[in-house]
């Protein structure tokens, strides 16, 4: 068994919606099949029992070592507690090679199951012992180490319930909300327009103080101190007991309550100084510990905090009684648990010994012994729920606090009596006023109702009905995705929207080009998506991306597909058949939202099935109204796009716009048959998103097809009385479709240029010169400047067997560089010819092909 590649599937792929991992797998002959493999199955479940039923992913299969990999793999993250539950083998064309998909919660911990699995199975294999709780246990910490935290979690599961997508900025708890201009963005509990004014002054407890005073609100007397003298005379002042901590402080670090004593006040001080060279001494107020969460102008939760403790039984020791109490499964480290362990660490020593005992005392039955005088959950306290029982002038009061300091997200600590009356009747106070408060205590309270505070920071955030998404549009296909992909995000554009656009010449945010080469994959996607700029996103979605990594995005307003073809890299990454490819192109159409549209190619029997995969609404377009899946779907009252008497035609239901393709340049007034394709899609894409038809009227009109609108799209130009055509055609379709376009345009000889990729089947390479030999009467072949995989010369005599026999080609030669085969095109051609140079190195073969084009239009 040799794992030999692993790829993260971070969006939705051609497995199913959720992450995973797809590892491909070589098994031995002997290892194909467990039946040859006696005892290992035994041996498996012996070291690992909870393994569930090892099946194969379809009833012919037969069940082989990557199967038992992929389920031990699925089942480690099971029993470490991770929320998955799809994985699946499948056997591929190669003999005992097989991929396998994994589902995964967090990619380190999926990753890490993944091996864990791999050194399972050869510990069976092996007969050798294999550490499960060791290996289960290194799981779940990595994955409380991975994963959101309870705050951050708390408001990404209120997100995605809404439906707003949600994106990890950093391994820790930024996050993005929504997308491009729509988007906001999160850290913990603090959002993005929380004010860091705010923040400096909730940090500031004795300027907190100040302004809640100034404003009304009760809060104890107290004043910063300077040393530990001073910090008794204040004691003095203010009077006893009091209060000592850290001037700016969180998660009570550094907290010392209810003192009275000289010493234990100097030593408090010197333990709030470890943490803040700032110190603040206030009035200790008798009473409970409450929590207030404001979200807004509303108190959404309340919590009575108790710091840790336990209750003696005459029996255990202190030390004894702290154990039993951390035995309890809800409690860990951390905020991952709903509680935390009890520290028994210098300050728990310290508190017992105020209380006259030690950790090896036992205390009478009944007796309530405290380890830490403050009640944060982080150091081991427990928090109940009271949000129901809270007076309104209380909660009235905790707003204010919030408001008075400005935060907009809030922790409001108040130390009173009972929440049920108003603070001044009982002489409770508020002590401090927190930014990025934590929410476990709210969403998973020790005791009492948990609060979906996640979901009022969402509504606080995100109007109703607001789900933080721009529109995006999904182009794939095997030719025309890139022109389709620039044309939609014109009309875009011609719109009024800031348009972020990908396609396999660059990166382009509001037709400013901030990336270059093939930027086609999820990556080139995500970036857009994560720019506050943009307003829309017109995605070029090529096979490549998709099988690395899946989709960069979960739902696709539109999703367009072009035409499936034969030459679209067919036999790479186990894509063999038009119908396997047509599997990985649907993956865009089946991510379409409910309330959105795939627009399809009626044309194409291939494309056409895909409409029963999408979840929203289809748009067919064809070349003929006549077309028979045309004419259904338009009785049907769907809306449909189609050629007529030389105009484009949109249909649905009693609704008719006509554009006429006069009127649309990049057709050439229709004779591009190809490009007539591409703008039937673009405007179903345009229609699909609510755009009006003279906006679309508009931006048809104003879309030139030019070297620098569209480069290597059939971008025309005239070449001393000869006309000259650059286009990035490179599998056999497109040179079907680029023949029946030079059909279309006169011409008293033909010249072509051409290279080929080496990532294609060699029959694919020789067909594209079959098909040239039938059109062209010169060839110049030239060789790519990247092989791809191929020895040198090997596509330059599969070119050239292409051509044998050809019915119209007389003469073919070959020269090395593409700038010499152009250069050698051009010598060629005299006036009325016509000339056709299929580019490698699009930009620099368009900027070569414009100079020679201006040398020769000079006097």
């Amino acid at each position: 068994m040799d794992i030999t590649r692993i790829r993260a599937l971070r969006g939705p792929n051609l497995w199913n919606r959720r992450t995973a991992l797809e590892a491909i797998v070589t098994l031995a002959e002997h290892e194909r099949s467990l039946q040859t493999l006696p005892g290992f199955e035994d041996r498996l479940r012996v070291r690992f029992p909870a393994l569930g039923l090892l099946r194969p992913t379809r009833q012919a299969d037969v069940l082989s070592l990557a199967n038992a990999l992929e389920f031990t793999a699925l089942s480690l993250q099971v029993q470490a507690g991770c929320p998955v539950t799809f994985s699946r083998t499948a056997q591929t064309v190669e003999p005992g090679t097989y991929q396998i998909v994994v589902e995964y919660g967090e990619e380190a911990v999926g990753r890490l199951a993944l091996g864990l699995a791999e050194q399972l199975c050869r510990a069976a294999l092996d007969d050798q012992p294999f550490d499960l709780a060791g290996a289960v246990a290194q799981l779940h910490a990595l994955d409380e180490d991975s994963r959101l935290g309870p705050s951050t979690g708390a408001i990404v599961e209120a997100a995605v319930v809404r439906g707003i997508p949600y994106r990890r900025l950093t391994t820790g708890s930024l996050v993005q909300l929504g997308w491009g201009s729509r988007q906001r963005r999160i850290q913990a509990a603090e959002v993005d327009r929380t004010s860091a004014i705010a923040e400096g002054i909730a940090q500031d407890k004795a300027l907190t103080k100040k302004l809640l005073r100034a404003a009304g609100v009760p809060v104890p007397e107290g004043r910063p101190v300077v040393d530990a003298d001073d910090a008794w005379a204040a004691a003095l002042e203010i009077g006893l007991p009091v209060v000592v901590k850290p001037l700016d402080g969180n998660q009570g670090k550094g907290v010392a309550v209810n003192l009275r004593e000289e010493a234990e006040i100097k030593r408090a001080f010197e333990g709030a100084r470890e943490f803040r060279d700032e110190v603040l001494v206030e009035r200790y107020l008798p009473g409970g510990d409450y929590r207030m969460l404001v979200v807004g102008d509303k108190l959404v939760a309340a919590a009575r905090r108790e710091p840790p403790n336990v209750s003696g039984d005459g029996v255990l020791t202190v030390r004894e009684l702290v154990e039993q109490v951390n035995a309890d499964p809800r409690r860990g480290e951390g905020h991952a648990t709903s509680l935390t362990r009890i520290r028994f660490d210098e300050i728990a020593l310290r508190t017992l010994e105020k209380q006259g005992l030690d950790a090896d005392s036992v205390p009478e039955k009944g007796r309530r012994v405290v380890l830490r005088n403050n009640a944060n959950l982080s150091t081991g306290g427990t928090a109940t729920d009271v949000t129901d029982d809270v007076h309104r002038e209380l909660a009235a009061r905790a707003v204010e606090a919030a408001q008075m300091v400005g935060l907009d997200i809030c922790g409001v600590d108040i130390v009173c009596d009972t929440v049920m009356r108003p603070l001044e009747e009982q002489g409770g106070g508020i002590v401090e006023v927190n930014a990025a408060p934590g929410l476990r205590m709210h969403v998973s309270p020790s005791y009492g109702k948990p609060r979906d505070v996640g979901k009022a920071v969402i509504e606080h955030m995100f109007p109703a009905g607001d789900n933080g998404r721009i529109p995006v549009v999904a182009v794939t296909g095997t030719n025309g995705k890139t022109t389709t992909v620039r044309l939609v995000a014109h009309l875009l554009r011609t719109r009024g929207l800031c348009v972020g656009m990908t396609n396999t010449d660059g990166v382009y945010i509001d037709g400013r080009q901030i990336d270059a080469g093939d930027c086609s994959g999820p990556r080139s996607a995500r970036n857009v998506l994560l720019n506050p700029l943009v307003d829309a996103a017109v995605f070029e979605t090529a096979r490549g991306g998709m099988l690395r990594e899946g989709l960069a995005f979960d739902h696709a307003d539109v999703a367009v597909v072009t035409n499936i073809g034969i030459g679209d890299h067919l036999g790479l990454n186990f894509i063999t058949t038009v119908d396997d490819l047509a599997v990985l192109k649907r993956v865009i159409v089946k991510s379409v939202a409910p309330g959105g549209y795939a627009v399809l190619n009626a044309d194409d029997p291939v494309v056409v099935p895909m409409g029963a995969n999408c979840a929203g609404k289809v748009i067919f377009f064809a070349a003929d109204g006549g077309n028979p899946v045309i004419a259904a779907h338009k009785a049907q009252g769907g809306r449909v796009v189609y050629v007529q008497q030389g105009d484009l035609v949109a249909v649905e239901g009693g609704f008719e716009a006509r554009l006429p393709l006069a009127g649309v340049p990049l057709t050439r007034n229709g004779s591009i048959g190809f490009q007539v394709a591409n703008a039937m899609a673009a405007v179903a894409a345009a229609w699909a998103l609510g755009l009006d038809w003279s906006v679309i009227r508009h931006g048809l009109a104003s879309f030139d097809n030019d070297a620098g609108n569209a480069p290597g799209r059939f971008n025309v130009m005239e070449y001393r009385g000869a006309t000259l055509v650059a286009d990035y055609g490179h599998n056999p379709d497109a040179m079907q479709a680029l023949v029946a376009a030079v059909d279309n345009l006169p011409s008293r000889r033909r010249v072509v240029a051409i290279s080929g990729a080496g990532d294609r089947r060699d029959d694919d390479i020789r067909q594209q010169t079959r098909i040239l030999g039938g059109a062209f009467d010169e060839v110049v072949l030239y060789q790519d400047a990247c092989q791809r995989g191929r020895a040198d010369g090997e596509v330059m005599s599969l070119l050239r067997d292409g051509l044998r026999g050809a019915t119209r080609t007389t003469v073919v030669e070959e020269v090395h560089g593409e700038f010499a085969a152009i250069d050698r095109l051009l010598e060629k051609l005299q006036p009325g010819d016509l000339g056709l140079v299929l580019v490698d190195q699009v930009e620099a073969a368009l900027a070569h092909l414009q100079k020679r084009v201006a040398e020769a239009t000079r006097p």
